[in-house]
């Protein structure tokens, strides 16, 4: 008898969210070939796949699973290395499992005789040291929070962003709500739990654009900054977490680590879902260094970030986010080429959160869509 995967049914003021799954008979440490190829097709058709009751997954598992998504895998991190680099923006958040290094450790509190660690401090990612203008503690004392940093999960320079991502949720905090504020003058919230991870789907950001916006979308291409993650390090992001603030803060190249322009990465606005052929809108705003519209490059980064907060903007609105609500040992797959998601919470010192993370780096490059796939979309 196989497994059962029952959809997630979204609330009332979720009525954008029509992605996700839950599946409760399924043991990872025990799956059967013909399972891993259900899970598969499940995890690229509903894009957020919660398997419950996974508290005895080992790294190893956790590793060998992920790299079974990819065939064409390289046996690498997602970042590489190159999330270690003191002044990126990702190395104060993860690090990486003595005992199986392709799986990092995040989390919030002091973890001890760990997977080969003896000790470490983890801090949850704070919007407070990434958004221009943070709540207040004043704010966040009265359960106030943000979105943290909107993205997928991908070095976008020299490597090919992992097909999915697998987060192992082993120990979450108490159940405490929050209010996120997207204070940008639409009044939108979100009532979340604590901890929570925040996913959209690029299918659904595609789909409730408007036709020109559409269009546009589909004739450009997104350039990634060299080294993005130390590029943004000085800089600030938007009150969404949706992108950066232009204010000049960017690192000059010569401040970078060595570049080589063969790594520099260029995609499509728009990916191909490989199972269903849907189109998503996939991009990672905070590291995106220009747009080629019709070939023409646009030149001004001021300009570029606020022509992608314009398309991208309507798939964070509060309908369209799926807050996932943590039980431990839950242990979540999403479709990393298909959706977005975002660290949530404003955690405190004494509350305690444990996760292990893994991805990794693709030899394929995203499926561009194509003229046919994008011919029902056109305008007449």
């Amino acid at each position: 008898m196989t497994f059962t995967i029952e959809p997630i049914i979204p609330s009332a003021k979720q009525s954008g969210v029509d992605f996700g799954a839950i599946i409760n008979d399924l043991d990872l440490e025990r799956i059967t070939p013909e399972d891993f190829d259900k899970l598969y097709e499940a995890v690229y058709t509903y894009q957020v796949i919660v398997v419950r009751n996974q508290g005895h997954v080992t790294p190893h598992t956790q590793y060998e699973l992920t790299k079974r998504f990819d065939p064409q895998n390289i046996d690498m991190y997602g970042h590489g290395g190159m999330h270690r680099a003191s002044e990126s923006i990702i190395a104060r958040d993860i690090s990486p499992l003595p005992v199986q290094p392709q799986v990092q450790l995040l989390g919030n509190g002091i973890v001890r005789n760990h997977c080969g660690i003896d000790e470490k401090k983890l801090v949850h990612p704070s919007h407070t040291v990434f958004h221009k203008t943070p709540l207040t503690k004043e704010q966040m004392d009265a359960g106030y929070t943000r979105f943290y940093r909107w993205h997928m999960d991908a070095a976008l320079y020299k490597l090919n962003p992992p097909k999915v991502t697998t987060l192992f949720g082993i120990k979450n905090p108490s159940s405490r709500r929050e209010i996120v504020r997207y204070d940008d003058g639409t009044g939108d919230e979100l009532e979340v739990q604590l901890g929570t991870t925040a996913f959209i789907s690029g299918q659904k950001a595609f789909e409730i654009l408007p036709p020109e916006m559409k269009e546009l979308a589909f004739k450009t291409q997104v350039k990634y900054a060299a080294h993005p993650y130390v590029w943004i390090s000085k800089a600030k992001a938007h009150s969404t977490g949706l992108g950066m603030v232009s204010e000049g803060k960017e690192l000059p190249k010569e401040e970078l680590p060595p570049i080589d322009e063969k790594d520099i990465k260029i995609y499509p606005m728009l990916w191909k879902n490989p199972v269903t052929n849907k189109v998503h809108l996939q991009v990672h705003p905070a590291a995106v260094e220009d747009l080629i519209i019709d070939g023409k490059p646009v030149g001004d980064l001021e300009k570029v970030r606020e022509i992608l907060y314009k398309i991208q903007r309507p798939g964070i609105s509060p309908e369209n986010v799926y807050a996932h609500e943590w039980k431990d040992g839950d242990f979540v797959i999403f479709h990393n080429r298909g959706v977005l998601h975002s660290v949530v919470g404003s955690l405190r010192e004494d509350d305690f959160r444990l996760f292990h993370q893994c991805n990794i780096a693709s030899a394929d490059e995203p499926v561009p869509v194509t003229e046919q796939d994008f011919a029902p979309y056109k305008r007449n």
